[in-house]
């Protein structure tokens, strides 16, 4: 299963990115609407098109980040928010971060890598959450794609990769937009300590 940096660039360069709904969906822009603190660390894991950045950007949270692979993606968020700061526009691999976060927002990043690496996302998410930091966001629960992403999943997958690491959070979408009502899970996953 090929998901390069190649890969995901194309995808954004032809336009091929059925996930991506034009604008920040609606429980991440609730979730955020009642975040008080804006000098929060925030990250975006595999941002593509980061509609979320750019939202919370836009809103006064000035220390947000995003991570992609690809290099067309980041230029799109470039092209829309002249002034988000270059050096918060990491073109890499989240598995390679080195930093620190108070707050990670999930939207569509986990259901795009491969299933095998899904323990590691939940390990790698501790290790860069700060004490009492959150995963904040949105899951599939249903199955979806085999081959290609997105992949679907369901809650008690997700209670086994997580549990490890958080005190989870998660329950049915109620304001999903329209084509995955139903079909989501809002998630709120807290930072506990390892021994």
């Amino acid at each position: 299963m090929d998901l390069s940096e190649s890969y995901w660039d194309n995808r954004y360069k032809t336009n091929n990115t059925g996930w991506d709904i034009g604008h920040i969906s609606t429980p991440i822009k609730t979730y955020i609407d009642q975040l008080t603190n804006k000098d929060l660390k925030i990250l975006i894991p595999g941002a593509g098109n980061a509609y979320e950045a750019e939202y919370l950007f836009l809103s006064g949270f000035k220390n947000v980040y995003v991570i992609d692979l690809s290099k067309t993606a980041l230029d799109n968020i470039k092209a829309r928010v002249h002034e988000f700061p270059e050096s918060q526009m990491i073109q890499g691999n989240f598995f390679d971060l080195n930093d620190h976060f108070d707050l990670v927002i999930e939207q569509t990043f986990f259901c795009a890598i491969n299933p095998e690496l899904r323990f590691k996302y939940a390990e790698k998410m501790h290790e860069i959450l700060k004490p009492n930091g959150k995963l904040v966001g949105l899951l599939f629960d249903m199955p979806l794609n085999q081959t290609e992403p997105p992949f679907g999943g369901c809650e008690a997958d997700y209670i086994n990769y997580f549990s490890p690491y958080f005190n989870i959070e998660l329950a049915p979408c109620y304001n999903s937009i329209k084509p995955r009502h139903g079909r989501e899970l809002f998630i709120k996953m807290t930072h506990k300590k390892v021994d």
